[in-house]
């Protein structure tokens, strides 16, 4: 037939429903031909009904037809294939979603090709031809598909829009020109566009001028981050480099003072046999002179500090610091503990009056790595205030997170006094080890067996430590005075106005270097460590 030169159009053996060439074709009564799995399904949907009809014609048929494969044009259809016949469009020419789908198409759609405004309808590739071919069209306005041809329509005259009125700002079609829209700036809707068009095209080169603008200002801060990370790695070379010349030192001193405690124990030895003598003249002539025992190697300043440029870039570099502070301060108080002189081993009474406890006076300041980010610190880090908001501090794994508490920078061994202001409804001077959780319940000041507390409130005092709380009577003053013998064990709290009277005192052991606690709880209290000196005079006295 294709050598014949009779052109076969391929819808005549193609399935109306599937679009397809016909595939195990069938023919039902009325003539109609269809794939026998598409009919099978479309009478599928029918069996409610027990009325099945032809897709095309609408012929009903009951019973249902019993459908029996048709050879003849099975192997027409084969044949036709092979002299290149070609079926349906392909899946690709078929309107799926997203796409726009042809309005006149039946059955499965074809995408649309384009879409006429005049006729507000979208058609394909085979039903745009009469645009195209027949001069009847030629004014009609062709664009590429649309989904929203509706809404060019006015929704209360059903006619095209092509008309901006500028005074409501809005699409109209031409009755509403000459209605409610009657006398108002109105222009065509093309030429409203051709207008606009302009202006956007210097809203884009003002926004594309911003845009360079904000590229160079990355390009700017990439720069600066680039140099801080820079600096900083300088800084941690520098505070590394100090670092091992402070421990190279300390390591020095460690090994002296070991030599030094050798000797001392020698000493120590030869004293004790000293004193078992039962021989005068021996024993005389044999005690030594003070000079012998005295002489004491000095601990050298250990503070290291990074640049003060530096201080919040890293956590590291301050964990780095503190805890090195930690470790030399432990080896001082043990070295001291052991180190001693004879007759320094001889017991030391209590101080009594205020110009006794004076001579102990130590400045106290705030360790800011520790504080609570709802405590604000003042007065050179040594006053601090309850607030509602949130301090911009650094995260450091020192801080007190649920408490709003804090320690003091520094570490407290041998004889100390220190006094703290305090005001609000309820504040907790404490002395506690540096170790202390710093979240948790066990976290509060008192409530471990680390830390040793005084809970002050507006009109009496409570002792709390390891849980264990005791009520304490004695005058309420806004000065308390906290005096601590770190090598006796002995802890004291007192009540400062024109006199000192003792609220509480403890006798236990300390095994670590202490530091001073203050726990605010409410807002607007504060709590500051007062300046003393040792001549009886006060900085900010009362």
């Amino acid at each position: 037939m294709a050598q014949g030169g009779t052109q076969l159009d391929s819808e005549k053996f193609s399935c109306s429903i599937c679009l397809d060439l016909l595939k195990d074709p069938v023919a039902l009564p009325c003539g109609h031909s269809y794939c026998m799995r598409c009919i099978q399904s479309c009478w599928d949907g029918e069996d409610q009904r027990r009325i099945y009809s032809c897709p095309q014609c609408r012929q009903t048929f009951t019973p249902r037809p019993v459908l029996v494969k048709n050879t003849m044009l099975a192997e027409l259809v084969e044949e036709l294939k092979k002299t290149g016949l070609q079926a349906a469009p392909p899946d690709g020419c078929y309107a799926g979603p997203g796409d726009v789908a042809c309005d006149v198409c039946t059955g499965r759609k074809l995408k649309a090709l384009k879409s006429c405004l005049v006729c507000l309808v979208s058609y394909c590739q085979q039903h745009l031809q009469p645009h195209i071919e027949s001069p009847a069209f030629e004014n009609h306005k062709l664009v590429d598909p649309s989904k929203n041809l509706k809404d060019k329509l006015c929704s209360r005259h059903g006619e095209v829009m092509k008309i901006f009125c500028r005074t409501d700002q809005q699409c109209i079609c031409y009755l509403c020109s000459m209605e409610e829209h009657k006398g108002h700036d109105t222009i065509s809707a093309a030429a409203e566009r051709s207008e606009r068009q302009k202006g956007l095209g210097e809203r884009r080169k003002t926004i594309q001028q911003r845009i360079q603008d904000r590229e160079k200002d990355v390009k700017a801060l990439q720069q600066e981050v680039e140099d801080i990370n820079r600096s900083a790695d300088e800084a941690v070379e520098q505070i590394r480099s100090q670092q091992k010349a402070k421990v190279s030192r300390t390591e020095e001193l460690e090994a002296k003072l070991k030599q030094e405690i050798a000797e001392l124990r020698r000493k120590d030895v030869e004293l004790e046999q000293l004193s078992h003598t039962e021989d005068h003249t021996h024993f005389l002539h044999s005690y030594p002179s003070p000079s012998r025992l005295s002489g004491s190697t000095q601990l050298p300043c250990t503070d290291i500090r990074p640049l003060h440029r530096f201080q919040d870039v890293t956590v590291a570099l301050t964990e780095l610091r503190n805890k090195l502070q930690g470790v030399l301060s432990e080896d001082r108080t043990k070295i001291s503990l052991t180190v001693t002189e004879p007759d320094v081993l001889l017991s030391q009474t209590e101080p009594k009056t205020r110009a006794e406890f004076l001579q102990y006076s130590c400045q106290m300041t705030v360790d800011t790595n520790t504080a609570n980010i709802q405590l604000l610190l003042s007065e050179g880090n040594r006053k601090v205030t309850r607030t509602l908001g949130r301090q911009r501090y650094s995260d450091y794994s020192d801080r007190f997170t649920e408490r709003c508490q804090v320690l003091s920078r520094e570490s407290l061994t041998g004889r100390c006094y220190w006094e703290v202001e305090w005001s609000g409804f309820r504040v907790s001077i404490a002395v506690t080890y540096q170790d202390v959780s710093r979240k948790g319940r066990e976290s509060r000041f008192g409530y471990n067996e680390k830390s040793w507390v005084l809970e002050c409130h507006n009109n009496n005092f409570e002792f709390i430590h390891n849980s264990e709380e005791t009520p304490i009577q004695g005058p309420v003053s806004s000065r308390l005075g906290v005096y601590l013998d770190h090598r006796a064990g002995v802890l004291s709290f007192y009540s400062v106005s024109e006199t000192m009277t003792l609220l509480h005192r403890v006798q236990t052991t300390f095994t670590q270097p202490l530091h001073a606690g203050i726990c605010l709880f409410y807002h607007e209290s504060t709590a500051e460590f007062c300046e003393l000196t040792k001549t009886g005079v006060m900085i900010g006295a009362m």
